[in-house]
């Protein structure tokens, strides 16, 4: 295998897909980035077993092939290089050489046999979405997947999709967090795609401009979905289980409706939350009265106070909650004023936006003694 290409172009590559790379592994390959070129193209493939990276960039190939090599030690050598054009070159005993101006490197790559196969989606379902609105439902539903796998298809995000209507779903068993949104989709379908993956697509299109209306394409099949977006292929298994039927957990009715300033609420849990720490844990308690909310909590170390402007209408409630599972809904509201919905202190509270039904937060209420 022969090629140069312009080093900017190549780095930005590696560095991407290499998110998909294991960082350990017992199987070497699995350490590795493919790298195939054939047509003056190169394609770049990071891959764990779960999820997959694939990005193919222009080059100018005087020999195609095919090896692995080492993502780490690949990215650290790329990035270090100077600007301008780089060069590989690989010979039949897999040793590389990589240059770049005075910069020369000798590395030794992987037999490309060794690398695992990556599975082929069908297209049988197939649909795209803005790149805004697909950022928008993993920052309001990622929070809430479950980080232990004592329910593994909790451990991912639902994509339920009826009636032209996207719902998007987190739950972990103390919290629910959902995005809704109307889509241009006239098949039904649902699916459970890995918070890990999610997370990954996350850091990859943070990394992009949004300057005109990109698209995200996604394709899924019974066991494994592909995102394409930016040149980019993510590959993915799919989660299996029974997901949560969130629909009924929603509760239907409320006693009482609060309206919030998002930030007066974060802040006075902040405040709260100075006292809370891993040895010190409690829950923050919030009387919701008249036109004031106010809270106070008490850890081994200390006592705290607040209180703070709100708007209520209906019947006054004491109710205890979690500072992190709060703070996490409050935050991922990305609204200046939120609607808190309560049925009394044990059902659980429901966070709304003040002038549409695009998101939907539930936080279980802790026991206070009081109730």
């Amino acid at each position: 295998m022969k090629f140069s290409c312009d080093n900017n172009l190549l780095c930005e590559a590696i560095t991407n897909v290499s998110l998909a790379v294991s960082s350990k592994s017992t199987i070497p390959s699995l350490e590795g980035i493919l790298l195939e070129c054939s047509n003056n193209t190169l394609t770049l493939t990071g891959y764990n077993m779960e999820l997959g990276i694939i990005k193919s960039i222009p080059v100018n190939s005087s020999k195609d092939g095919k090896i692995i090599l080492n993502a780490a030690l690949l990215s650290n050598i790329v990035s270090k290089m100077p600007s301008g054009i780089i060069s590989f070159s690989s010979d039949d005993k897999l040793l590389t050489v990589i240059r770049c101006n005075d910069a020369e490197f000798t590395i030794l790559g992987m037999n490309s046999d060794d690398y695992p196969e990556i599975p082929q989606i069908s297209e049988d379902k197939k649909f795209t979405i803005s790149c805004d609105n697909f950022k928008s439902f993993i920052s309001q539903t990622l929070f809430a997947v479950a980080q232990l796998d004592t329910i593994p298809v909790y451990t991912g995000t639902l994509f339920d999709i009826e009636n032209k209507v996207l719902n998007v779903v987190s739950v972990d068993g103390y919290r629910l967090a959902m995005r809704k949104e109307a889509v241009d989709i006239d098949e039904n379908m649902r699916f459970v795609v890995p918070g890990k993956t999610l997370n990954e697509i996350q850091k990859l299109l943070a990394k992009f401009n949004d300057e005109e209306d990109n698209q995200i394409s996604i394709k899924a099949s019974n066991k494994h979905i592909i995102f394409e977006v930016y040149g980019y292929s993510i590959i993915s298994r799919l989660l299996e289980g029974e997901f949560l039927d969130y629909k009924t957990a929603i509760p239907k009715e409320c006693t009482t409706k609060i309206t919030v300033n998002t930030k007066d609420f974060i802040n006075s849990i902040n405040r709260a939350s100075i006292i809370i720490n891993d040895r010190a844990k409690s829950p923050i308690k919030c009387e919701f009265k008249s036109e004031l909310a106010k809270l106070k909590c008490e850890t081994s170390l200390g006592k705290v106070q607040d209180e703070f402007k709100v708007s209520l209408d209906g019947a006054d409630v004491l109710i205890g909650f979690n500072n992190k599972y709060m703070l996490d809904a409050l935050k991922a509201s990305e609204s200046d004023k939120v609607v808190l919905e309560l049925n009394g202190p044990l059902s659980p509270m429901k966070v709304l936006p003040l002038e549409s039904d695009s998101f939907l937060f539930l936080v279980l209420p802790v026991r206070l003694k009081d109730n």
